[in-house]
């Protein structure tokens, strides 16, 4: 009998940033090295839901930079054609401000900032809301960076991943900005030390630029790394959706004899 086992597959979810309403991407967190991908962020979401995404990854990327929700419509409109779950990061640095996403729709939101200046609200909000609050770590040399990744902190990542245990937070989504849209492969070692800080799971973002630095992730997976985001290079056409999840995402399994395993 034909078994899907755990091992050695992780999720693939495409990212959709928001900037001035549309669908854009930045090279290295870079606000003035901004590549425009599609005017309709909704059909986008629409068409990686086609190609078999399982999540969708947004970030508000106005709401990072200045705080200010300008992309709420469009999120709402996105939540609401889309039947798979949603998550969003970008200006959530307030329990009122993740309640009211959370209201409309979304099945998770990402706290960066928050995370490093008001640390007692994440585990507040993650209590409130199990399952569906995710922390972002977006580190520059190894130093979390903070809002909109414009301001460096002196916390270190790792360390701020090992402070996070026992929280209740879902997840770890953890990004290398000076590999993030750069295509140049993801940061494995930086990767593995966020993995083996903490017992959560981790979702890696940033550098992955064809299906190689997807495999090359796999190797992460028995340490915690349970997923990866990825954006330019499925805009770029570097890598097909469809492909990726074949290779490594949950569905490389479904078809393989458990004897096969070992």
């Amino acid at each position: 009998m034909m078994e899907k086992s755990p091992c050695l597959a992780m999720d693939v979810i495409p990212a959709i940033d928001l900037l001035d309403g549309q669908c854009v991407r930045l090279h290295q967190g870079d606000y003035n090295q901004v590549t425009l991908f599609h005017a309709d962020p909704v059909a986008q979401a629409l068409e990686w839901q086609r190609q078999g995404a399982q999540r969708l990854h947004l970030v508000d990327l106005d709401g990072a930079r200045s705080g200010q929700p300008t992309n709420d419509q469009i999120v709402r409109a996105i939540t609401a054609a889309l039947t798979i779950p949603v998550q969003l990061g970008g200006g959530v640095r307030s329990a009122e401000r993740a309640e009211e996403l959370l209201a409309c729709g979304l099945d998770r939101v990402i706290l960066g900032t928050v995370a490093v200046e008001e640390p007692a609200l994440v585990r507040q909000l993650a209590q409130q809301y199990p399952g569906r609050i995710v922390v972002g770590i977006d580190a520059r040399h190894g130093r979390v960076a903070t809002r909109g990744w414009l301001e460096a902190s002196t916390n270190e990542a790792p360390a701020m991943a090992a402070s996070l245990v026992g929280s209740g937070v879902a997840a770890l989504i953890t990004t290398d900005i000076a590999t993030d849209g750069t295509l140049s492969g993801p940061n494995l070692p930086f990767l593995r030390a966020m993995a083996e800080a903490s017992n959560l799971p981790v979702i890696a973002s940033g550098g992955v630029g064809s299906l190689t630095d997807l495999l090359s992730l796999l190797s992460l997976v028995p340490l915690g790394v349970h997923g990866v985001i990825v954006g330019r290079a499925l805009y770029d056409g570097r890598v097909q959706l469809a492909e990726a999840l074949q290779a490594v995402g949950p569905e490389r399994w479904q078809d393989v004899e458990p004897s096969s395993l070992a």
